[in-house]
């Protein structure tokens, strides 16, 4: 049987490497200072090749900020949000570079904001098309808002207790949250409309 990697895989293996080096690059040294000519020096490929696959430092940046999210979000709401749960799991047990890099660019670089709200964006509506009713915007919403909130508190603010707790506790006590979230409402129509008292 033959091993050689088809086109297809080998253009698969040149993009992740080239997300890999463009993720490593925006983490340590910043959006601004990542040339394209620096990811591809890191990936060991040529510049024109990252051009050719991405179109632009921020497209490629967008693509990097969801790099490790790139698993279909498909199933029921209960498998929606075990979906959800596993990838936030991921980010807490090792340091997710590539999201973390996307989060500090998107509060400093406009452009770079822009590219990568439309990646989450996407993955936001894609979590909403299996959540099928009015408010499945809102509450895939909520999802990603949770998501990236704790990564956030963990990697980026190190807030007590949630800097050093073991993922599996964290996924644990985020469980029902998620699940109730993907489901939708639950309360009775009456009290969920009922006017609130100030």
């Amino acid at each position: 049987m033959d091993s050689t990697p088809t086109r297809a895989q080998q253009r698969r293996n040149t993009e992740n490497r080239i997300l890999a080096a463009a993720g490593r690059l925006f983490a340590e040294i910043g959006y601004d200072r990542t040339t394209i000519r620096a990811v591809a020096t890191e990936a060991d490929t040529d510049p024109s090749l990252v051009m050719r696959y991405f179109g632009s430092k921020e497209n490629l940046f967008a693509r990097v900020a969801v790099f490790a999210d790139d698993h279909p979000i498909t199933g029921t709401p209960e498998q929606v949000a075990e979906l959800l749960l596993d990838a936030l799991a991921i980010k807490l047990a090792d340091r997710p570079v590539n999201t973390l890099a996307a989060i500090r660019s998107m509060l400093t670089v406009p452009e770079a904001a822009d590219e990568v709200r439309a990646a989450m964006t996407a993955r936001q509506r894609e979590a909403a098309g299996q959540l099928a009713d009015e408010e499945a915007d809102l509450r895939a919403g909520l999802l990603g808002a949770l998501t990236i909130g704790v990564v956030i508190g963990r990697h980026l603010l190190e807030l007590d207790g949630l800097r050093d707790a073991p993922p599996q506790r964290i996924i644990a006590l985020l469980r029902n949250a998620f699940h109730d979230i993907a489901h939708g409402p639950t309360e009775p129509e009456s009290l969920a409309t009922a006017p609130q008292v100030s």
